[in-house]
């Protein structure tokens, strides 16, 4: 996202008596402070609606939006909360003002059941979705141009997020900062609002079962071991032998525990640990490879394009380039 002078203006989208009061919470704690101390750019956060005025939340708190739709032609990011499914039809002045905000290049994001509007609108077709899992079966059946995935936590693409229910609208605007503004920002913002750092978006919504305290607690020690041996080769095995468990065993446990599978989480572990090398060092890419456990420059090229949509030498002068910028904007 390009960054110049002006203050970023994100809008985001409620409705009388359907105002997520945690999504709004969210999106407010990311976008309404001002935090170019740890590399975000400015920020013009405002809320919107059909009719300004006095609106209720889902607990029945009243607060005042000042903006109409008007303010989304104008906007660079756009999100909508939590949408009422069955009472409340967008309206057609609504779903224009989506339409028209995305081809202005607004990045639009949805959280919960705010995918409907975005799917009403067009916007969805032909692309994969998620929504809470308990509506996803509803956003199949009403618009089934839509590619609905339940098991997610959220789908980034490109110009249009979608992300499951509550918390994972945490991990949906933590991953745009982690996009747009790199690792360390996300990384920074997180240690702010106190929240892991980053759940990648296929890991699953729900956790079936509870895990007893102890052995969550030894599993942690066995994830914080991996996180500082990287760069060494890492097996289920391994991992399970410092678990004291079958490998069967620890992978059962940790995908209920993670809700991913060992092999994955590494994987996201390793990625992130690039990411902040290309960030923050003139490492070359081989040596960062052998560092975070890739090996070679080729496994780690093949990895991060594969998930991160650039190569590791793309992303760092990208990111470089941006931070450049950012930061003669503050010193402006």
């Amino acid at each position: 996202m390009t960054r110049s002078d002006r203050p970023l203006v994100v809008s985001t989208v409620v409705a009388d008596g359907l105002v997520g009061s945690f999504g709004l919470g969210v999106a407010a704690e990311v976008f309404g402070y001002d935090r170019r101390a740890i590399g975000l750019p400015r920020f013009d956060f405002g809320l919107v609606t059909e009719q300004p005025g006095v609106v209720r939340t889902d607990t029945g708190i009243p607060m005042t939006v000042e903006h109409g739709l008007d303010r989304l032609a104008a906007s660079d990011i756009v999100t909508i909360t939590a949408w009422e499914l069955f009472s409340r039809v967008p309206s057609p002045q609504l779903l224009d003002a989506f339409r028209a905000a995305h081809a202005n290049g607004a990045l639009i994001i949805s959280q919960c059941t705010g995918a409907f509007v975005l799917a009403a609108a067009g916007l969805l077709d032909g692309q994969r979705a998620t929504t809470h899992w308990k509506y996803a079966g509803e956003l199949a059946a009403r618009y089934p141009a839509v590619r609905v995935d339940p098991t997610v936590l959220y789908v980034d693409n490109g110009r249009i997020i979608t992300g499951a229910g509550t918390a994972a609208g945490v991990d949906a605007l933590l991953h745009v900062v982690r996009r747009e503004w790199g690792a360390a920002a996300a990384n920074a913002l997180a240690r702010e609002m106190v929240v892991p750092p980053h759940r990648d978006g296929g890991q699953a919504q729900f956790i079936d079962a509870p895990v007893p305290a102890c052995e969550d607690d030894l599993l942690g020690a066995v994830l914080d071991w991996a996180q500082r041996h990287l760069a060494e080769e890492i097996t289920v095995e391994l991992l399970a032998r410092r678990a004291l468990m079958s490998p069967r065993s620890f992978a059962r446990r940790f995908k209920a525990t993670t809700g991913t599978t060992p092999h994955a989480w590494l994987l996201g572990q390793r990625l992130a640990a690039a990411e902040a090398l290309l960030e923050n060092s003139d490492a070359p890419v081989e040596e960062v490879a052998r560092l975070v456990g890739f090996g070679t420059a080729a496994g780690l090229r093949d990895q991060f394009t594969r998930r991160r949509g650039v190569s590791p030498r793309a992303y760092r002068q990208t990111f470089r380039a941006a931070v450049t910028v950012g930061d003669d904007d503050r010193a402006a």
